[in-house]
């Protein structure tokens, strides 16, 4: 839970940089500006999306291993496609 509580923290920060880079564009803020307050805000996704990553294959993946569930297989395959989507980004 008190994971869940710190990602959601970060997402709403996130959510509050893209409002504020809308914000830029309506006032039509110097472009070198809004594209580094982009880069920002796509690295911190980056940053959420590799904590949850890590975060399935700690508790999804490694639960399904060692239960010997069948879909241990498809878990493992889940999460290799997920971080060939990151790498691709």
């Amino acid at each position: 839970m008190k994971e869940k509580t710190r990602v959601v923290a970060r997402m709403k920060r996130i959510e509050g940089q893209v409002r504020a880079i809308t914000r830029m564009i309506e006032d039509e803020t110097y472009c070198i500006d809004v594209l580094t307050q982009i880069a920002a805000a796509d690295k911190a996704l980056k940053a959420v999306a590799l904590e949850l990553l890590d975060s399935h294959l700690d508790h999804c993946v490694r639960s399904a291993i060692n239960q010997g569930d069948e879909d241990a297989d498809e878990k493992v395959h889940e999460a290799s496609a997920a971080i060939a989507r990151l790498v691709r980004s």
